[in-house]
């Protein structure tokens, strides 16, 4: 019930059995308690829609596709050897969404067991509103080379793993035995907008499976003897839970919506086939279809239409395109006439070539480029070649449109403007706004929503806001989806100044005057319950915030108690109207004065009077006393003589008038009130109290946080107002944001709140108002910005990875969860087994993870735990099963040789010599190298050395290098040895004794011998090359002859020649020869050549020219050529000419001859350089002559043509 105080009681009546009735006393709303009235009825209205709201309907659900996600092939079931796989049918297929119809509780519809799941959810599940459902599947991982990841989806693409808290529970356990994970959800107290399609999805690697289910949800049957107060109550209330309060619903209730009937089964194929094409996407969002090519392409294979025969196109369009936005399209088709000329259309209209529209004719092809598609080029396109025509139609996919910046939720008073704004990633992006689950639209008939776009900003205006708008508000994109809830209170009416009581003389006028907050209420006025009507004495007026009611010449009879009460709120103002009559005596008198005080009226004891701050006190004191006594007020030791302004007195006959316009602070104190008159003196002692709204609550600030949660402390308000605070009212808001979130509607009465349902990872700040009987504080400063952040999970696999005498070496991996906080580091503890203190062993938090723990005892065992840490603090620790020993472990040394050293390791000179050699053994062994039974010198050799390997490195190797190298690997009297042969190799030296030792016929035989130096590697082969010692140029004769000796065959006769010999083995050739000490000389054998007598033709001919100059057309700026060839001989000479005018020395003409190709360069050409142009040929013989035409056009600017 209302927490209103003693004076808010309600009278409970007896009525019929069943029927229950308050009627509640009117009264001023000046505390607090009185706007819980509103306030219940409010949480009812809201609790009623935020059950509604939480039911997405199916339409949307199928109509959200995601966009540009590639999901892994699903694995395919298992199926019997010999038997060939299925080929999917489309019509067959259902959609994910379909169900064919509700399952009793508890039924379990039996599902075919494919790919990874062991054990599926059941395919349909039927719930009760408020029971709870349980969900099960289990997947084998034995196939499976890492951990699988398992979602739980609603619809296509709502992740409930950022639902879970109380509502949905999500669990994940894995029995090592069978490596089979068990992944469970529980839905706790289903709600109607529980309903809908469902999918667990499994993936792991290159593997995936899913499987999809659907819960329906029924209304619970409610007993006929239910109570009545528990009906009203919010079950899903949460933070906002409160006592029910029934005085509110005197006021006009929220009408009901209408129940939906439920769709009739349309057969949307039948549908669509009937439909003109541009019904295609109103039909498809009306019954859910997402794949709008798919559908298509259905309804072009329903729609076989036999292709007709064309005499103008070898190949037409393709019958549709698909292009993103911003990219380029090339439309193509090939045409039967080479020469023909074709139109382009787009829905009808011809296509004119521009840098957007580039048209090209290459031999048959017909080409349309359009660059950079936009949302208009999504159209039918046309080829046309005289009466024959090419379709296709081009379709523009518009990439998905997310929404950066989300709705806020918004609560206000009726009649506010609320503006719902959001942010989207694209300029002139499309945005669908929702009311629960009705669209909304543009109406011209009314004027109640406005949408607004600027920029990628998108406004949802609703003018004046009313209790029917209360709800969820959606903004829908094509790649993502933000909601904002409003919530709409009444109007709370302020009186700013109450009607006064008033005392008046008759035929004098009677002014009752109020002020309210609203201008544009109205009113009636009531005399002891009866309403007044105006009259020729009455009038009554409205101007403003100003309500008046004047009575004149006022009578007895219009003493009384006067009301204003204000329509449409429970509140009504009083006011006493006191006819004072006038008596005359004749006989003169003498009466001591006496001041006669009212405990009845503004008094809550005995001369004390309690005022509003900002209201009007007026104290009517009755004097009596004869003859008429001076009255004097004072506070304190200051006498108030004032008769205008804030604090003053007024004085009438036998009434004494103190006024206070305004009350503040400043005015609470002890009034003195002194009557006297020749007959005496009487006194009276007043308290005037002041009670204001309370100062706002100071200190406000988060002490810490959760993974949604929030605790908020503050401290109380330094003046209470004069009136004990009853609690407080917090609100919140995102940080940058400027509205501001109720958390609680019950005034709460701790310094203490934890704040619930807020978004990790997300800033917010908080404020606080005080409130006591009067009203509600200002606000407070708001909090520092702080995040609901939850620790991470505890850190995994933690293992020890070597233990010496004194250290332990720990590894471990990341936490499965991390969080919105990130991670800070990882804290290291250790204590001993038996003991209870644990001891830190890193100050710093460690970043790696691994860390080598020191200075622990000898002999004992330790236990080891790792904590990560983040700015929300610890996570849980990661501890080991079984303590450790710390004491080291003996080894052995053993040395591990890489395989490509155990043979001979050969490098050449110069090159840098890099060896790691790994050996292990405990405690740490000693490496020793050895070059040929003696220590290494450090000079010549590098050697570094580890706990765990060896590293040999010279930087440049040389031949003196070369040699057995041994490494020996000690710990005590233990040892290991591993020898490497090292060979470093260079070129060889040059052969030797080079001769030729026979000729016969055409060939000579060669001889030689090895050289001296070999290059530390064998001989490969040997280079045999020959020359002339005519020409003395050089021929290879032989390559990679592996003998010393070689015949040189296929010589010439009467040469003489000499040989050289190049030595090779693994670096190449030798860098010297080895010329033959002799030459070879093939001797002649008699043959005589004789030569036939040369005629010389005659080649003098006139000048001929072979290619004609060709008219040109050029653009101005750029530079072009003509040419032509001609021939002659003599060699004719050039003239290039201009209009017949021979062109001289002009550096813009360049001429050029090239063995007869006549060219004559133009530079940067202008509109001045166009012409005829011609080359003439001369010579003695004569002379001929070509010419051509040249054109030069200006560029246009496509832009400038577009604007025209």
């Amino acid at each position: 019930m209302s927490e209103s105080g003693d004076d808010d009681s309600a009278l409970l009546l007896e009525l019929p059995k069943g029927v229950v009735s308050f009627f509640c006393a009117p009264r001023s709303l000046e505390g607090v308690g009185d706007l819980s009235a509103r306030r219940a009825l409010n949480n009812r209205e809201r609790g009623r829609n935020k059950r509604n709201k939480h039911h997405e309907p199916s339409v949307f659900q199928q109509q959200r596709e995601e966009t540009g996600i590639t999901m892994p092939e699903p694995v395919p079931a298992d199926k019997p050897e010999g038997e060939a796989p299925e080929e999917p049918s489309e019509e067959a297929a259902p959609h994910p969404m379909e169900d064919d119809g509700p399952h009793p509780e508890g039924e379990t519809v039996s599902t075919e067991l494919t790919g990874l799941f062991v054990e599926k959810p059941p395919e349909s599940t039927v719930a009760v509103t408020g029971s709870d459902i349980h969900f099960v599947a289990k997947v084998d991982t034995t196939k499976l080379a890492r951990k699988p990841t398992m979602k739980w989806l609603k619809g296509k693409w709502l992740d409930l793993g950022s639902k879970a808290g109380k509502h949905m529970q999500f669990k994940e356990t894995f029995d090592r035995n069978t490596k089979i994970y068990t992944y469970e959800m529980k839905i706790i107290k289903v709600v109607p907008g529980d309903a809908g399609g469902y999918r667990c999805e499994v993936t792991s690697k290159d593997k995936c499976d899913s499987s999809n289910f659907e819960i329906s949800v029924e209304a619970a049957h409610q007993e006929e003897q239910a109570d009545i107060l528990s009906a009203f109550k919010r079950a899903d209330a949460g933070e906002d839970e409160g006592d029910l309060d029934f005085s509110a619903l005197l006021k006009a209730t929220k009408k009901k919506k209408k129940a939906q009937k439920a769709p009739e089964q349309v057969d949307v194929w039948e549908l669509l086939k009937s439909a003109h094409p541009c019904d295609y996407e109103k039909i498809a969002f009306e019954y859910g279809i997402t794949d709008l090519r798919g559908m298509l392409k259905r309804l072009k294979k329903m729609k076989t239409v036999e292709p007709k025969h064309t005499e103008a196109f070898l190949k037409k369009l393709d019958s549709c395109y698909s292009v993103d936005k911003g990219k380029k399209i090339v439309l193509t088709c090939e045409v039967v006439d080479p020469m023909v000329q074709v139109k382009w259309l787009k829905n009808g209209q011809e296509i004119k070539p521009s840098a957007k529209y580039i048209i090209e004719a290459n031999g048959n092809l017909r080409t349309l480029t359009i660059n950079k598609t936009n949302l208009s080029d999504d159209a039918a396109y046309e080829c046309v070649v005289g009466d024959d025509k090419s379709f296709t139609e081009v379709f523009v996919k518009e990439p998905p449109v997310t929404i950066t910046k989300l709705m806020d939720d918004y609560h206000v008073v009726v009649g506010e403007r609320v503006e719902f704004e959001i942010e989207v990633s694209e300029e002139g992006a499309h945005v669908m706004w929702f009311f629960e689950d009705i669209e909304l639209h543009r109406d011209k008939d009314s004027t109640k929503y406005r949408f607004k776009k600027d920029g990628k900003k998108h406004t949802l205006i609703i003018q004046e806001a009313t209790e029917a708008d209360i709800g969820m508000y959606h903004a829908w994109t094509n790649g993502g989806h933000t909601k904002g809830e409003l919530e709409v209170e009444e109007k709370e009416l302020e009186v700013l100044q109450d009607i006064a009581d008033l005392t008046v003389k008759a035929t004098d006028s009677a002014l009752f005057k109020c002020e309210v907050s609203d201008d544009k209420v109205t009113g009636k006025w009531f005399k002891d319950g009866v309403e007044v009507l105006p009259s020729d004495r009455i009038k009554m007026t409205h101007i403003g915030r100003f309500h008046r009611l004047i009575i004149d010449e006022v009578k007895p009879d219009d003493a009384g108690d006067y009301t204003f009460v204000p329509d449409g709120y429970a509140l009504s103002l009083s006011a006493k109207l006191n006819f004072l009559e006038i008596k005359i005596d004749y006989v003169p008198r003498q009466d001591p004065p006496k001041i006669h005080l009212d405990a009845t009226g503004s008094m809550v004891s005995q001369n004390t009077i309690i005022v509003v701050a900002g209201n009007k006190l007026r104290l009517d004191v009755e004097i009596t006393g004869e003859p008429a006594p001076t009255v004097v007020w004072s506070k304190g030791d200051h006498e108030i003589t004032e008769t205008e302004g804030r604090v003053r007195v007024e004085t009438k006959k036998d009434l004494s008038c103190f006024i206070i316009e305004g009350a503040e602070r400043e005015d609470e104190g002890k009034y003195n009130i002194v009557v006297t008159n020749p007959a005496g003196e009487d006194k009276a002692i007043l308290f005037v109290k002041i009670v204001d709204v309370p100062d706002p609550p100071e200190s406000v600030k988060c002490t810490g946080v959760g993974e949604d949660c929030a605790t908020i402390t503050w401290q109380p308000p330094k003046f209470d107002g004069g009136a004990v605070v009853k609690g407080y009212l917090m609100e919140r808001k995102k940080k940058g944001s400027s509205r501001w979130t109720k958390l609680n509607f019950d005034v709460y009465e701790s310094t203490t709140y934890e704040a619930k349902r807020m978004i990790e990872g997300v800033l917010y700040e908080m404020r606080v108002f005080a409130v006591n009987s009067i009203g509600l504080s200002q606000p407070s400063l708001n909090s520092k910005p702080f995040m609901p952040i939850a620790p991470t999970s505890e850190p995994t696999r933690l293992t020890v990875s070597d233990v010496t005498d004194s250290t332990c070496s720990l590894k471990w991996l990341a936490p499965e969860k991390i969080g919105a906080g990130g991670l800070d580091g990882y804290i290291i503890e250790y204590c001993k087994d038996g003991d209870t203190e644990w001891v830190v062993a890193n100050k710093d938090p460690c970043e790696r993870q691994g860390y080598v723990v020191r200075g622990l005892p000898v002999g004992e065992k330790i236990h080891f735990r790792v904590v990560a840490i983040n700015i929300a603090g610890r996570s849980p620790p990661a501890t080991m099963a079984q303590p450790v020993t710390i004491r080291e472990i003996v080894e052995y040394p053993k040395i591990r040789l890489p395989r490509d050293l155990r043979t001979k390791y050969t490098k050449k000179v110069g090159e840098k010599i890099n060896l790691t050699i790994p050996f292990q053994g405990k405690p740490r062994p000693v490496a020793t190298w050895y070059k040929d039974g003696e220590p290494i010198d450090p000079k010549m050799v590098n050697v570094r050395n580890s706990n765990v390997d060896s590293i040999f490195f010279i930087r440049s190797a040389e031949r003196t290098h070369s040699g057995k190298y041994e490494l020996v690997v000690q710990i005590e009297n233990m040892e290991d040895r591993a020898a490497i042969d090292i060979r470093i190799v260079e070129r060889p030296g040059p052969p030797r004794n080079v001769k030729v030792t026979d000729i016969w016929g055409f060939n000579a035989a060669l001889e030689w011998e090895v050289p001296k130096d070999d290059g530390n590697c064998e001989i490969i082969g040997y280079t045999i090359q020959k020359a002339d010692l005519k020409t003395k140029e050089w021929f290879t004769v032989y390559e990679h002859n592996r003998r010393t000796h070689c015949t040189c065959s296929d010589l010439i006769m009467g040469n003489e020649y000499m040989f050289r010999v190049y030595s090779e083995n693994l670096c190449g050739l030798s860098d010297d020869n080895c010329p033959s000490k002799n030459t070879a000389a093939i001797e002649k054998t008699g043959l005589e050549f004789k030569p036939t007598p040369f005629k010389e033709k005659d080649m003098t001919c006139m000048p001929k020219f072979t290619r004609p100059l060709v008219d040109r057309s050029v653009v101005a700026g750029y530079s072009t050529a003509i040419s032509c060839a001609v021939r002659g001989f003599p060699k004719p000479k050039i003239i290039w000419m201009k209009n017949k005018m021979i062109l001289g020395e002009d550096p813009k003409f360049l001429m050029q001859n090239n063995q007869g190709v006549l060219t004559l360069n133009i530079r940067k050409p202008s509109t001045f350089d166009g012409g005829k142009y011609s080359c003439r040929a001369i010579n003695d013989l004569g002379q001929d002559e070509v010419e051509c035409r040249l054109d030069v056009r200006i560029p246009k600017d496509p832009d400038k043509e577009d604007k025209k």
